[in-house]
């Protein structure tokens, strides 16, 4: 049975009167008796009867009501077995279960006097006819109508039910993209669901962040677990707003530690280290309104270093797969911000030149700084940019150097 611009069609192959399976064979011959009544069981080459019949048009009830083949709902029984158990006119009767939430109930009525024991008990077709003329109130179908209009009603709810599961898929389909997206940066993401591989790329010039809290070791010990994670969640849900704002990819967060980079993996000429440097001028204005909850009178110290360099950057595992960054851009950054001081933001030489290029960034010069691998260099401290007017921090609220941990 099919369903086309509105219309069913039905088709069956018919031999010697009845309708059979096309390819009915010793593999194929208790399943096509499942329609079969059971005073015929003993005896299938015997003529059959009017009320066989009518057991027949039961079963066929009990295919489209539950859109299943002949007891469907019996999964791990044989045909032979089912057959075995209709012959035995058992009590209770073996018949197929059908929920009562399937269909109309008095489909459901008519179905179960089809299929009685006793071939006297069932309706006649006449009667049947009746019946069906009620349920389709008043007007006059004959079976085979009122089955197509059954499969009808049946396939259209089929329908509704397969748009509504697709629209389910989808939105959770969208849930997992939004995860992925999360974790990857778009376009890494969106290779990785086309199953195409993704290399490592070198990057000629991009510049990376680094910030940390100052004292955050003696705050989290005098702070349970669970406040030292609400710290962290409140201030980095902050942060990630603020992210959100620039041209920037987060790539991670380890403890008070959180890094940023901007350049990959969509180059973006040398704008990259502007960014940065405004994503930082604008997280560290944040601070001075963040509160923390279980220590409202405390106030953020944050620490910030950046720096501009080439680098490598391609996706790490397949269990949770991470964007990675490799080089010594990312060691000599991390080396900015471990070198810097609170509330300040650390630039390095190579970031200082670019931004002067750029134009516009305020920057003083900090002086000659000893770095591991680097020696004594000049780095600056970037102030501000022409037209920033949001508060920064009051410098003379930083914290000591005996606060701090140089790495």
């Amino acid at each position: 049975m099919t369903k086309q611009a509105n219309r069913v069609r039905v088709v069956f192959k018919f031999k010697d009167g009845q309708a059979v399976d096309e390819e009915v064979g010793i593999d194929h011959e208790y399943d096509a008796l499942l329609w079969t009544a059971p005073e015929h069981l003993d005896n299938i080459k015997e003529e059959r009867s009017k009320e066989g019949d009518v057991y027949s048009y039961g079963i066929i009830l009990q295919e489209i009501i539950t859109r299943g083949s002949p007891y469907s709902m019996y999964e791990n029984l044989s045909a032979k077995e089912i057959l075995d158990r209709v012959k035995k006119c058992s009590n209770p009767r073996f018949r197929p279960v059908v929920p009562e939430d399937y269909g109309h109930p008095e489909y459901h009525d008519l179905m179960s006097q089809c299929w009685e024991e006793a071939p006297t008990s069932r309706p006649r077709f006449d009667e049947i006819m009746k019946a069906l003329k009620k349920l389709n109130g008043g007007k006059n179908i004959n079976i085979v109508d009122n089955m197509i209009k059954m499969m009808e009603k049946y396939t259209d709810h089929l329908e509704e039910l397969v748009a509504e599961r697709t629209k389910q898929l989808e939105d959770e389909k969208a849930k997992t993209d939004e995860l992925l997206y999360r974790m990857l940066p778009r376009t890494v993401a969106e290779q990785l669901k086309h199953g195409e591989a993704v290399s490592a790329e070198t990057f000629d010039m991009v510049t990376i962040f680094f910030s940390d809290i100052v004292g955050f070791t003696k705050l989290a010990a005098e702070s349970t677990p669970m406040q030292v994670v609400d710290l962290l969640n409140d201030l980095y849900t902050c942060f990630d707003q603020i992210v959100d704002q620039h041209h920037v990819y987060k790539v991670e967060t380890i403890g008070d530690a959180y890094m940023v980079v901007s350049g990959l993996p969509e180059r973006n000429g040398n704008r990259h280290a502007g960014e940065i440097a405004r994503m930082s001028l604008d997280l560290l204005s944040a601070t001075t309104t963040f509160v923390v909850r279980h220590k409202k009178e405390y106030r953020i110290q944050l620490r910030i270093g950046i720096h501009s360099g080439s680098c490598v950057a391609g996706v790490v595992g397949l269990k949770m797969p991470r964007y990675c960054l490799f080089g010594d851009t990312v060691n000599y950054a991390s080396r900015m911000e471990s070198s810097g001081l609170a509330l300040r933001i650390h630039v390095s030489p190579e970031c200082h030149e670019v931004l002067t290029e750029l134009g516009g960034y305020h920057l003083i010069e900090r002086g000659p700084v000893s770095m591991k691998g680097k020696g004594t260099i000049v780095t600056y401290f970037l102030a501000g940019y022409d037209g920033f007017d949001k508060t920064l921090p009051d410098l003379q609220f930083a914290a000591g150097l005996e606060e701090h941990s140089f790495k």
